[in-house]
């Protein structure tokens, strides 16, 4: 008989960049009891970056894992999050969730213009 192992309501049927976007909304969940303007920017997960969308050229020893951009013209402020470059810095789970964790916290930093231990005080302690 074939059919999915798993019903879809289960999380074993979650896909692994749904699992992704569940941390990075963990992490915005986090941070919004601290900082309740994060509401009005957009968190995404992008696969990998653009390399015509780069604000600083990068090179294979340098892949950004996010950015933010700021609001303009009637858009909201973005931070992106990007889910490769992520996956392979990261073994596990709890590594994966600290990493992105991290890269969120940079990114409102700097969206905030504040530093990273100020949006998270426990920011860099894993």
């Amino acid at each position: 008989m074939r059919g999915p192992v798993a019903p879809p309501q289960v999380p074993l049927a979650a896909s692994r960049a749904d699992v992704f976007a569940d941390l990075v909304q963990d992490s915005v969940d986090r941070l919004e009891r601290r900082w309740p303007q994060l509401t009005d920017i957009d968190f995404m997960v992008l696969e990998v970056p653009r390399l015509d969308a780069a604000s600083e050229p990068w090179n294979d020893e340098a892949v950004p894992l996010g950015g933010a951009i700021p609001a303009r013209e009637g858009r909201r402020a973005r931070v992106v999050v990007y889910r490769r470059p992520v996956e392979i810095r990261t073994k596990g789970r709890d590594e994966r969730a600290a990493l992105v964790h991290e890269v969120v916290v940079e990114q409102v930093a700097e969206l905030l213009g504040l530093t990273p231990e100020t949006v998270d005080p426990r920011y860099g302690e894993d």
